[in-house]
């Protein structure tokens, strides 16, 4: 039963070997992971996976593969699973509750961020014990502003996995985002087309480049065969690129991936980093590290010339305090606001776009999207063809 879950793995270039495969047959055999998604899921994974590099790839075969098996437990003696207590957050999650939009529209935000950040620290110097349902009180499945599980139209997430209406303006706990994989084959060729529009050819480096026309002209004049090289055509052009990872962008992950990979093979020249929802104070290259290794955008801006194309990927939905408060972002508190670390790239580089994978006819439904744009001096372009080819145009003046 599991040899098309290991073939599927070898499909999407995940290096797994017959070898790993019957160990995790034998494994299996001894009754390690029986009745036990979670643990299969585990144990698959040490098995078959040798480098951290594919974890990606097998998260989304087993999702695929083994998509609505749940853990049960079996009783000897007994025919099917056995009854279990319920999980304690199953049983909160039942009292979660769930707002009519009449009942939406009746919940009143708190009136501005630092009036939200104030009340939240009375709160938390009042309360003293576990609140459930209610609209004072950080607890869970009411309209309070802070908690889980609830509605608010302007709140703070704490203790939450994941989002649900996506209106916090800030998130208490951590979240872990991934890589974008610059091995995804692309759904289309056209997006490489239009990124090519981006280009300027120059001859660089060492002469290691047979040049044909030279060689017959050479051996014509000289009467024997006279090799002639030339170094290689390059496209000179310095690609910067800065990705919105987590929240509202898990939507579009799958069309930003495919213009990553397309972006890798285009440009010799290129560099990459993640942000959430705007630009701060640091950045990072791999999302797993991304709280030990920031780097600083002031380097960005020290490191990289002028001369760098600087792309922003991004829905740009999210609080109107991200953009233009200190301490507004949703993950930390920020000592300056989002604007001015957008005001900054846009002044050193020349060159700047927003390349927002939201539908074009959805941005207006956020007031952060056009404050995005304004800052980027009208220039945000739909994650299309149409959009990428004008958005190439634009940098390529």
């Amino acid at each position: 039963m599991f040899l098309p879950f290991f073939l599927r793995l070898k499909a999407v270039g995940v290096p797994v070997t017959l070898r790993e495969f019957l160990l995790l047959l034998e494994a299996m055999k001894t009754g390690i992971a029986d009745f036990d998604i979670e643990a299969f899921y585990y144990l698959a994974r040490t098995a078959l996976v040798k480098d951290e590099r594919f974890i990606d790839r097998f998260d989304r075969v087993f999702s695929e593969s083994f998509q609505g098996l749940e853990a049960l437990a079996g009783t000897p003696g007994q025919a099917g699973p056995s009854p279990r207590d319920l999980p304690e957050d199953w049983l909160r999650r039942l009292a979660e509750k769930h707002l009519s939009a009449e009942d939406k529209a009746l919940v009143e935000s708190l009136g501005g961020f630092d009036r939200l950040m104030e009340t939240l620290r009375e709160r938390l110097a009042e309360q003293k014990g576990r609140h459930q349902g209610g609209s004072k009180w950080i607890g869970t499945a009411g309209t309070s502003p802070f908690g889980a599980y609830g509605y608010n139209p302007e709140g703070v997430r704490i203790g939450q996995e994941g989002s649900r209406h996506r209106r916090a303006v800030k998130v208490w706990d951590r979240r872990e985002f991934r890589n974008f994989d610059d091995t995804v084959e692309l759904g289309t060729r056209n997006i490489k087309v239009a990124l090519k529009r981006l280009r300027r050819w120059v001859r660089d480096g060492a002469a290691d480049e047979l040049d044909l026309a030279g060689t017959i002209r050479a051996t014509a004049e000289h009467g024997y065969l006279d090799v002639q090289t030339r170094p290689e055509r390059r496209n000179a052009v310095k690609l910067l690129m800065f990705f919105d990872v987590g929240g509202s962008m898990d939507d579009h992950v799958r069309g930003v991936e495919e213009l990553f990979s397309a972006a890798k093979a285009e440009f010799r020249h290129m560099d990459s980093f993640y942000f959430h929802n705007c630009l701060y104070e640091g950045v990072w290259k791999d999302n797993r590290r991304r709280r030990a290794e920031i780097t600083p955008t002031l380097d960005i801006i020290r490191t990289f010339g002028p001369d760098y194309h600087v792309v922003f990927v991004g829905d740009a939905a999210m609080s109107p305090y991200e953009i233009s408060h200190s301490g507004g972002s949703v993950e930390h508190w920020n000592p300056e606001a989002g604007a001015v670390w957008l005001s900054r790239m846009t002044g050193h580089f020349r060159k700047c776009i927003w390349l927002n994978p939201m539908r074009q006819e959805h941005w207006g439904y956020t007031t952060s999207t056009g404050m995005i744009r304004a800052l980027m001096g009208g220039q945000m372009y739909p994650l299309t063809l149409g959009g990428l080819d004008r958005a190439m145009r634009a940098l390529s003046k």
